[in-house]
């Protein structure tokens, strides 16, 4: 019989639990040695005079200086100590260098973004700046460096990837500048590539009813609501004649893409200043894209004054994104017009190292980046270019295309929109925002003196008349393409309108005349800005409270008919399974899209099913010829397909089905099989809206640790097509209203905390008034800690 060693398993025991414990005081004072420094005194070489650095209780920073290249680099300093890993995916990102920290598995997204060569495009670009430009984006260098320098013990990302942070260098700031560029530009883009496919494989008339813009949803700022193209006829379409075989079911309906509302009144309404407010709808993440910043430094033009702005700051450069500074508040928006081209590009039959031009046949030019892969050989991704852009695809018919593209241009960026800081008027601020190197958005400014005021910001290209810009051209003939950028005289602005409102929400937002200088590059649908705009026409008198209220409002007026018609199909179902059990799951509707709303969630499912079973004929007819297409995002679809759903016609119904009813009556019962709905199981929108905001690593960590650096999984409300945008990991970035000289009475709100160290009191800070949509003041607090930069003589 074997005697148990009950001493040595005992010993063994102690021994592990030793190593345990070791493991994790390592792990904790590795992760202590690289929190900031959030007190005390430190010497930052550069520095002219003292500056402070104040934070409250959510970590929001007060950066108090004597001069704006002071100011800047204690931003930097502050920036890399919070944030350096995030600004260091940012760069990668438009870079195309993620593969250099995560090794091959990132590669093919280093591929697709290293073919912009965005780094050599930005060294030039920075070589083209204003002096007083580079020497603001030195100094931001400067203060990072430093400020990574600084931590003991590298940022736990890095000790996590075995890696080390790299040198930040002031051309990396527009690197940053050019990842929001891909955000807010890149799927436009590429959706025209898709739009060209189905230009050539439709009749015309289907192409122009499945893709136009305008219809009942529409809200512009300048003109009426544009007319819905006609439906085809059965002569020129008749999907009831494609092959089954090919339909898919697989069109995105609620693709969300990057976007924003923004709305302000007028001191007459207001009752003194003008009163804006904005939240911008992104990806989110922890920490969040932003960082919660206060300004405070002598006027230049007034040395007995101070400029002191609040807002956001976009961690890797050194401007305050949206804000206010005692005169004005600003916002911007995601504007949607077309900024980006496709050429058609002529090979030479004899020789394909030669393209076609306006001025006769030129050489193809030739790169080759080196893509480094961490634990892996480098890769090497050959690049043709034209005098247009690089070409990077190809049309329906396999000519090669070249991109154009505002961001690719050689004055793409620049720090314009730094001078909003000193800004005092909303006129003032509308020149200046013309005259901004970033993509193109809506911007919407009040000032104190009660103006409110629109605008484009970001460079508009000047195009020829001769080509349509929606589509792949060729731009081999003389006079054709873009010759230079629209003069900002020409932009179309808007000072106190006469009902003393504005509003954007990606949709459109100007007349047909100024619509072909903009383009069309996927503008929303136009449901979000039209409540937006009923709403704030109820109202005579607005306060900040009443501005939250139409940024929280969830109301589901966009799906009462889809409610209606969803309705009518169960009554005429005849008591079959599927109805009994959809009737029980509509009980609670009450129109909103709440987290414990049962119908809302049925009602939008219905809706999705409905969409992709009629878009799925189309897309059928389209792969006759293109077997591999798949639709892109039709964000106005919403008119066409209401069209056919009240007029029923049978040639452009899906093959698939005998007649609407059946295709309704399928669709019905697809959301009782999708949502397994039965007596005991009835999900929430809650269930399926559950918040999934995640640190950018945790996907590779143990489930005990990524909870750890994850928010946590609430229950939200709000959806796609309604003021308050929301779904599991996208809505609003951050949520202000403020009027300026009142900034004492704004509030902000932000997802995902301030600080990127998960030991940091900072970390997470704010997510939960976010998240209970109870606000905070737009202004930092009390100071919590407070840290003094003095210079190095």
């Amino acid at each position: 019989m074997t005697t148990v060693n009950w001493h040595l398993i005992r010993r063994l025991l102690i021994g592990f639990i030793i190593l345990v414990l070791f493991a994790i005081g390592t792990a904790w004072v590795l992760l202590r040695g690289s929190l900031p420094q959030y007190d005390g005194t430190i010497k930052l070489p550069g520095l002219l005079t003292a500056v402070s650095v104040e934070r409250d209780s959510l970590g929001s920073v007060t950066i108090r200086a004597q001069n704006s290249l002071d100011l800047t680099r204690a931003l930097g300093y502050v920036h890399a100590q919070e944030r350096f890993f995030e600004i260091d995916l940012m760069r990668r990102r438009a870079a195309g260098e993620l593969a250099e920290l995560f090794g091959s598995t990132v590669l093919p997204v280093d591929l697709e973004a290293r073919r912009y060569r965005m780094r050599a495009r930005v060294s030039a670009i920075f070589q083209q700046l204003p002096q007083d430009q580079q020497q603001l984006l030195d100094a931001y260098r400067d203060g990072v460096n430093a400020g990574i320098n600084a931590l003991t013990i590298r940022p736990f990302p890095y000790l996590l990837t075995r890696t080390k942070p790299q040198v930040w260098h002031s051309e990396d700031s527009l690197l940053v500048v050019m990842a929001m560029y891909l955000t807010l530009n890149e799927g436009s883009m590429y959706r025209e590539l898709a739009l060209s496919t189905m230009h050539a494989s439709l009749p015309i008339s289907a192409y122009r009813f499945l893709t136009a813009s305008g219809g009942e949803w529409d809200a512009p700022l300048i003109g009426t609501v544009m007319d819905w193209p006609r439906m085809p006829s059965v002569d020129e379409l008749d999907l009831q004649t494609v092959d089954p075989g090919l339909l898919q079911h697989n069109y995105k309906v609620n693709q969300h893409t990057p976007g924003s509302n923004s709305f302000a009144v007028t001191g007459i309404l207001a009752n003194g200043p003008a009163l804006v407010a904005n939240d911008m709808h992104l990806e989110l993440n922890v920490p969040n894209l932003w960082f919660r910043t206060r300004l405070i430094y002598p006027d230049p033009q007034h040395q007995t004054k101070y400029i002191d702005v609040t807002g956001i700051t976009l961690p890797g450069t050194p401007t305050i994104v949206v804000g206010s500074n005692r005169h004005i508040a600003w916002s911007f928006t995601n504007s949607y017009g077309d900024f980006a081209d496709w050429v058609r590009v002529v090979l030479d039959p004899e020789d394909s190292s030669r393209y076609q031009s306006a001025d006769g046949w030129k050489p193809v030019a030739t790169y080759h980046e080196v893509l480094q892969v961490r634990n892996a050989p480098d890769e090497t991704l050959v690049i043709n270019e034209t005098e247009w852009g690089p070409i990077l695809a190809s049309d329906h018919d396999n000519v090669p295309l070249a991109l154009v593209w505002t961001a690719l241009q050689p004055s793409a960026i620049n720090l314009e929109l730094t001078k909003l800081e000193q800004a005092k008027t909303s006129h003032e601020a509308a020149k200046i925002v013309q005259r901004a190197g970033v993509p193109t958005q809506n911007f919407i400014v009040g000032d104190k003196g009660g103006n409110i005021a629109w605008t484009i910001a970001g460079k508009i290209p000047l195009r020829s008349r001769n080509y349509d810009p929606s589509l792949p051209s060729s731009w081999s003939a003389q006079d054709t393409g873009w010759y230079g950028w629209l003069d900002s005289i020409q932009y179309p602005v808007i000072y106190n309108p006469p009902a003393q409102l504005l509003w954007t929400a990606n949709a459109r937002t100007i007349n047909e005349g100024m619509l072909e200088m903009l383009g069309d590059g996927g503008y929303d649908l136009g449901a979000r800005a039209k409540q937006i705009k009923n709403s704030l026409h109820k109202k005579n008198k607005f306060t900040s409270a009443d501005m939250l209220s139409i940024q929280l409002d969830n109301r589901a007026l966009f799906l009462t008919r889809w409610y209606q018609l969803l309705q009518l199909n169960i009554q005429q179902a005849e008591n079959s399974y599927w109805a009994t059990k959809l009737e029980l799951a509509l009980q609670d509707w009450d129109k909103q899209a709440s987290t414990n709303s049962v119908a809302y969630l049925v009602v939008q499912t219905f809706r999705n099913e409905v969409i992709k079973n009629i878009l799925d004929g189309f897309a059928a007819a389209i792969r006759q010829d293109h077997p591999d297409f798949e639709l892109p995002s039709l964000r106005q679809v919403e008119h066409a397909v209401w069209i056919l759903i009240e007029q029923r016609p049978q040639h452009l119904l899906s093959p698939n089905y005998k007649s609407w009813q059946d295709m309704l009556h399928s669709s019905a019962k697809q959301v009782v099989e999708g949502l397994q709905l039965n007596t005991e199981n009835m999900p929430s929108w809650g269930d399926r809206n559950m918040a999934q905001i995640k640190h950018p690593l945790s996907s590779t960590l143990p489930t005990f640790i990524s909870s750890w650096l994850d928010m946590p999984s609430d229950l939200l409300a709000g959806d796609i097509n309604m003021p308050h945008v929301q779904t599991p990991n996208f809505g609003a970035s951050q949520r202000f209203s403020v009027a300026p000289s009142n900034e004492e009475e704004g509030y902000f709100d932000m997802p995902g905390g301030q600080s990127g160290h998960p030991l940091s009191p900072y970390y997470g800070s704010g997510h939960a008034n976010w998240v209970t949509q109870q606000p905070t003041p737009f202004l930092p607090g009390l100071p919590d800690s407070i840290l003094w930069i003095n210079a190095t003589n």
